[in-house]
C-alpha cells in the first residue's frame, strides 16, 4: 500500500483580495488576515510540534506493527515541517523555543480537548486537525512578505499527512465497519474547536464578532475542504 500517494496540491494562496460578493459587506479571505511573520512562524511551528506529540501517542497505542510503522512515517513528515518553521524563525533572528512559548499553553489545551477516548479517535483527531490547520496556514501564507507565500505553500500544501492517515483509518473502518458512525460523529465534534484555533492564527481585530459576515469566506473554504476529506473516508462531515 502506498501511504503517500500524490494528490493535486492545495491551490497556492492568492495575494489579491477576494472580490466583494455583496455591496453592503466587505468580505475578506485568510490572505487578508495574515499575522506578522514571527507570529505566523511561531504558531505554525508549535502546532506542528504538538501534532507530532499526538502522533507519537498514536504510535505507542497503535494495535499492530503495520500501523505503528505507517503512523511513524506521518510523524516524520510533521516533525520535518516543525523543524523547517523553527529554522525560519532562527533565520529571522529569533530563538525558536522562545518565540513558540506564548502559544504552548493554548495549543496544548486544545490537543487535550481533542484527544479522543481511544486510539481510533486519536487518529481521527490528527486527521481532522492537520487537514484544517494546514489548509489554514497555507491560506494565511498569501499575505506574508518576500518569498514566504511560495515557501510555506511548498512546505504545508502537500497532502502527505492526511493521505497517509486516511489510508490507516480506511483500513480500520474496513476491518470494523461499526467504527464509521462513531468516527463520523467524533469528526464533527472536532471541527468547532479546530476552527477556533484557525481563527486564533489569523490577525482578526479583537472586537470582531465571531459571526461577523465579513469573515465567512475565510473559513467556509476550510470547512469545504474538511468535508471533502471526510467524504474520502466515506464519512459524513
Amino acid at each position: 500500500m502506498n501511504l503517500f500517494k500524490k494528490r493535486p496540491r492545495r491551490s497556492q494562496p492568492s495575494r489579491a483580495p477576494r472580490a466583494d460578493q455583496s455591496p453592503s459587506i466587505n468580505r475578506v479571505g485568510l490572505a487578508q488576515l495574515t499575522p506578522e511573520l514571527p507570529r505566523y512562524l511561531a504558531h505554525g511551528a508549535y502546532l506542528q510540534l504538538s501534532l507530532f506529540e499526538t502522533l507519537s501517542k498514536a504510535i505507542i497505542a497503535a494495535p499492530t506493527t503495520k500501523t505503528k510503522t505507517a503512523v511513524s512515517r506521518v510523524a516524520d513528515v510533521v516533525l520535518d515541517r516543525h523543524h523547517a518553521l523553527s529554522a525560519d524563525l532562527e533565520r529571522e533572528g529569533l530563538d525558536a523555543a522562545t518565540a513558540m512559548e506564548p502559544f504552548a499553553a493554548s495549543v496544548t489545551a486544545f490537543h487535550e480537548r481533542v484527544h479522543g477516548a481511544d486510539w481510533d479517535e486519536l487518529l481521527m483527531s490528527a486527521y481532522v486537525v492537520s487537514g484544517i490547520l494546514d489548509d489554514c496556514f497555507v491560506q494565511l501564507a498569501g499575505g506574508l512578505p518576500g518569498d514566504y507565500p511560495e515557501r510555506m505553500t511548498a512546505l504545508l500544501a502537500g497532502d502527505e499527512v492526511t493521505d497517509a492517515l486516511a489510508a490507516v483509518l480506511s483500513e480500520e473502518i474496513s476491518a470494523n465497519p461499526k467504527l464509521a458512525s462513531r468516527l463520523a460523529l467524533w469528526g464533527r465534534r472536532l471541527v468547532g474547536d479546530t476552527l477556533l484555533v484557525a481563527r486564533s492564527a489569523a490577525d482578526i481585530p479583537q472586537d470582531t464578532a465571531t459571526d461577523d459576515e465579513r469573515l465567512e469566506p475565510a473559513f467556509t473554504e476550510l470547512v469545504a475542504d474538511h468535508t471533502r476529506r471526510m467524504d474520502d473516508l466515506g464519512l459524513t462531515a
